[in-house]
């Protein structure tokens, strides 16, 4: 119960790393607000969550809209008055080059990779600085750190998700706010799974991605949603009190490569 009495929104709630985290959290006590914009998804997590005796709002939100985001503070303080921590899980992958990626794709990748998170940020800082404490975790990525090829919008936003995450860290360390960032190697997540899910493919095999981790990957395997949850419970909790401005890489190993 590392979370009892505190109230977390997370963002992109609806499946993967986003839904895991929000399973960890209710099993940790935390009151919950999940976002996401698939209904029917939203509202079986926020059933999953409660199931384990806390409380939880399901508000359907695209982060990629201002009003949006505010609904969801917004909802959140109406229904706990008080947002204790705030996981920016929500995300999109996009590929390409500086020269393929064309001008949609661009601003698509950074509405919701960054400025979604600057903006749920802005939006619940008056709020932790009230209380005189907060956590704020963003979800980067291996990619926050080190680059790769063909990901190039992709891999834009997830480094300045880092850099954001460390500005922030140091702009409010003396207010009891603490900003850090989860960053996920390659994760098998469920929506992986969806019929043309990678541009030019169709479903990917549970064989086929072990196959493929297993040959560049030190530990040989693609991590799992609970395993990067795991480690946003840490960074939310009141155990990484004297942790702020830290990328806590969670990749099998990748980047020390």
């Amino acid at each position: 119960m590392r979370l009892k009495n505190k109230t977390a929104i997370i963002t992109g709630g609806t499946s993967g790393i986003g839904k895991a985290t929000a399973l960890r959290f209710a099993e940790e006590g935390a009151d919950l607000v999940v976002t996401g914009r698939r209904i029917s998804l939203g509202k079986v997590v926020e059933a999953e969550c409660r199931s384990k005796g806390v409380r939880c709002v399901f508000v359907e939100a695209d982060h990629s809209k201002v009003e949006d985001c505010q609904r969801v503070v917004d909802a959140a303080v109406k229904e706990f008055n008080r947002i204790d921590i705030l996981f920016n899980n929500a995300g999109i992958v996009t590929s390409g080059t500086a020269e393929t990626t064309d001008e949609e794709t661009w601003k698509n990748t950074m509405d919701i990779n960054i400025t979604a998170v600057w903006r749920m940020c802005k939006l619940v800082l008056p709020h932790m600085r009230k209380q005189g404490k907060g956590a704020i975790v963003n979800n980067g990525s291996d990619w926050s750190v080190v680059a790769g090829k063909n990901a190039f919008p992709y891999i834009m936003s997830k480094g300045a998700v880092g850099m954001m995450t460390k500005a922030m860290a140091l702009d409010y360390a003396r207010e009891g706010i603490r900003v850090n960032a989860v960053c996920p190697g390659d994760t098998f997540v469920d929506r992986w799974m969806e019929k043309g899910y990678f541009e030019g493919s169709g479903a990917v095999s549970v064989e086929e991605a072990i196959k493929e981790s297993s040959a560049y990957i030190p530990m040989g395997r693609f991590g799992k949603p609970e395993e990067i949850a795991n480690a946003v419970v840490f960074l939310a909790s009141d155990e990484a009190s004297f942790v702020t401005g830290h990328l806590l890489l969670v990749d099998g190993g990748n980047t020390a490569q």
